[in-house]
This record gives C-alpha cells, sequence and structure tokens, in this order.
C-alpha cells in the first residue's frame, strides 16, 4: 500500500513524539518476531519497557517488533483493562466476524477498517513463564489479533478496508 502521510501529521513521524516507537515504513516492522525460549532479566526489562512505552503512547497495545525487539511478546490493555503480558501467543481458536476501526502506534494518524474475528482464544505463557489461556470478544479479541499479527510482520494497513482509511490525530497526540 502506497501513502503519503499529511504534513500536519508528520510530528507523529518524529523520533522526539514516541522515542522508542518503530515507525512505518521500516523494515523491522515486516519481520517475524522470534519464540522465546528462556525468561532473564533482559526478558524482564524489556517487558517493562514495552509496558512504560504503551502507556506513555496512550496505546492500548504493543508488540516488541514496534520497540526494536525480534521477541515474540505483546502487552495488551485494552478499555482500560489490567495490562497482559502474553509471550509466544497463539490464537488458538477464532469463531464470528466483525468489522471495527482500528490504528497503530507505528502508524500514528492513519485509521480505517478492518474484519477480525468476533471471539478469540489465545493461549500463551505470562511473564513469569506459566502458561496461560483466555477467551476474548470485542475489544481484547481485536487488539489481541492486531498484536499476533505484528510478531508475523503484518499490519493492520495489509488488511484494511482501503476505501475506510482516514487520518486524524490519535487522543494525546495533538500539539
Amino acid at each position: 500500500m502506497d501513502w503519503t502521510v499529511p504534513d500536519e501529521f508528520r510530528y507523529l513521524y518524529e523520533p522526539k513524539h514516541t522515542p522508542e516507537i518503530i515507525k512505518h515504513p521500516s523494515a523491522l516492522l515486516r519481520k517475524p518476531a522470534i519464540p522465546i525460549d528462556k525468561i532473564g532479566k533482559r526478558l524482564e526489562k524489556l517487558i517493562d519497557s514495552m509496558v512504560r512505552t504503551m502507556k506513555q503512547a496512550h496505546g492500548i497495545g504493543l508488540a516488541a517488533p514496534q520497540i526494536g525487539e525480534s521477541d515474540r511478546i505483546i502487552v495488551i490493555a485494552p478499555q482500560g483493562e489490567k495490562i497482559l503480558v502474553l509471550l509466544n501467543p497463539v490464537i488458538t481458536e477464532a469463531a464470528g466476524e466483525v468489522s471495527g476501526e482500528e490504528g497503530c502506534l507505528s502508524i500514528p494518524g492513519l485509521y480505517g477498517d478492518v474484519v477480525r474475528a468476533a471471539k478469540v482464544k489465545v493461549e500463551a505463557y505470562d511473564r513469569k513463564g506459566k502458561p496461560v489461556a483466555y477467551e476474548m470478544e470485542g475489544l481484547p479479541a481485536r487488539v489481541v489479533q492486531h498484536e499476533v499479527d505484528h510478531l508475523d510482520g503484518i499490519l493492520f494497513i495489509d488488511k484494511v478496508d482501503v476505501e475506510s482509511l482516514h487520518w486524524a490525530h490519535p487522543i494525546g497526540g495533538e500539539e
């Protein structure tokens, strides 16, 4: 997909706006992430950095590749819910279909409608390495699918209804 950032949104792509978040069209966003095989201090620091970065950017989800790390880690907090840290997440079941608006911290200011599964079951490991499974629907299901896509090098613009794309200032993003 070829598009140009309008002048009034260019500030969102400057490193000072969200210094740790990798922006499109960086090739890092297209590289599939590597599974986690052990948990240590580096991983703990990375998870803490991801949570902090997501909060500072007013996001509801973040994948490790978005901060330049090729680890299969996502953090999500849709609608102010408790933050979930998922290592090596796999969507094992998906049902239904729903279209909804999405944006992305790596493509700030651009929004569009994406069709996703209405309900999903995701299996992963928590930050301590304990197996976890969640059944999600609504916004949590959308967010987890969006972030798992990041781990596979897929961006929402790859799945978006092109006719629905539009630019808007993100919450907390206006200068």
